[in-house]
């Protein structure tokens, strides 16, 4: 049976299923054949190449050059003749085979720009030629507006980067800080802990946060007193005193013990004189129980 709206593919395909569901396909039985190639002798196309290429067009039409690589001006100085000019290449030297390339270009640039000129060809592009450029203006605007747009990702990410290692540096100076607080703070307790026990008999670790204030302020301190006192600090001084201990300055020492030369008997004694005291006279005293009774009686 022969579905006439099948295609042979499918026809073929059908027929492979059938015989693969029947046992009747077996390895080794389908095996790909190659068609040899015809070949082909055009020998009147061959010929008609072969006219077209003795063709004797004039060179402008043709604008073909052979020639070598031009001189290398500092090897001709130096007196050396290298490889490039006599056409020895080594193919695997990169450098060497580059810069026969270049030569090479070199030496037909310098032969064919004359026959150019000879010709009445152009080499030169005029002043006031303008060439279309080869994307469109709206093209190249969505290029830069790309390229601004990553510039200013590029930014973002920088600052953003900035800023990370400014905290994780304020992050760093707290832990320090911090760190620096407690041990503190357990060499302070390792001194109370050894005066407790009777290890030391010092409290020098009472007045630490006062030394560390007197020891910042030094400087200050010795910043004005390089400059000198101010007039409201001179009239102090002079008022005043220039500071120092006030208390027991009337206290008697070994030498004003035993000098008497500004004693004087009648001022002591209060005897003789007219400027001599005679006792002391003070206020008037209560009287006492049995005379105000006299008194109450009196009355």
């Amino acid at each position: 049976f022969l579905d006439i709206s099948m295609s042979p593919t499918q026809h073929k395909s059908l027929c492979l299923q059938e015989a693969f569901a029947k046992g009747l396909l077996k390895a080794g039985m389908n095996v790909l054949v190659e068609k040899p190639k015809k070949s082909v002798n055009n020998v009147e196309g061959l010929k008609q190449c072969l006219a077209d290429f003795r063709k004797d067009l004039p060179w402008v039409e043709r604008l073909d050059l052979t020639n070598l690589p031009a001189e290398d001006p500092l090897s001709k100085v130096e007196g050396k003749v290298p490889n490039v000019t006599n056409g020895e290449v080594n193919a695997d030297d990169d450098f060497q085979r580059e810069m026969f390339f270049y030569r090479q270009a070199q030496a037909t640039a310098l032969q064919a720009l004359p026959l150019l000129n000879k010709n009445g060809i152009s080499t030169k592009r005029p002043d006031d030629y303008f060439a279309e450029m080869a994307k469109s203006d709206q093209h190249m605007q969505k290029i830069r507006k790309r390229l601004i747009s990553k510039q200013t990702i590029l930014e973002k990410s920088e600052k953003a980067k900035k800023l990370r290692e400014q905290r994780k540096f304020g992050k760093k100076v707290q832990i320090e800080v911090i760190q620096k607080r407690q041990k503190e703070k357990k060499a302070m307790m390792n001194a109370v802990k050894k005066y407790q026990k009777g290890m030391t008999d010092k409290l020098d670790f009472l007045d630490g946060d006062q030394k560390m204030g007197k020891e910042s302020t030094q400087g200050s301190k010795k910043a004005l007193n390089k400059k000198g006192p101010n007039a409201k600090r001179k009239f102090k001084d002079q008022k005043f005193g220039f500071g120092g201990k006030k208390s027991g300055k009337k206290w008697n020492t070994k030498e004003s013990h035993n000098d008497v030369s500004s004693f004087r008997a009648k001022v002591a004694n209060a005897k003789g004189g007219k400027g001599g005291k005679k006792g002391k006279v003070g206020k008037n005293k209560r009287p006492g129980k049995s005379v105000r009774k006299k008194m109450k009686s009196r009355s």
